[in-house]
């Protein structure tokens, strides 16, 4: 009777901690704050990084191919250059994009752009 109880007690356990596991990976996106890009985007250079907020100012400009939004979040907001679709203005997405500089001077950044990879 004992065994049986502490086999039960074990499995509900371990039950408990790969739920716990598993849903904190999908309750935390590891997203990084827009205005972390924003401040140091010479830090960001040629990294991947994934980002939460709101869609905004979706642009089309079809004679250059080119496509872009502003995502918003609490702590600012960051021009998206994309080949997909746009998002629908006010629609919260989250997306990996990657950070690029034409050029770093002395540490400071020329020519940030931020591209989508993937979004959700």
């Amino acid at each position: 009777m004992i065994d049986r109880l502490a086999h039960r007690l074990v499995r509900l356990v371990l039950t408990v901690a790969t739920a716990g596991v598993v849903l904190g990976g999908c309750n935390s996106i590891n997203t990084t704050p827009i205005s972390e890009i924003n401040v140091s985007p010479a830090n960001f250079d040629g990294k991947e990084v994934m980002l939460h907020g709101v869609a905004k100012e979706p642009t089309r400009l079809p004679l250059l191919n080119l496509k872009s939004y502003v995502l918003k979040d609490d702590s600012g907001e960051i021009d998206i250059l994309t080949e997909a679709d746009l998002p629908k203005v006010n629609e919260e997405i989250s997306v990996r994009v990657k950070v690029a500089n034409i050029a770093i001077i002395n540490g400071e950044p020329l020519g940030t752009t931020v591209t989508e990879i993937a979004r959700r």
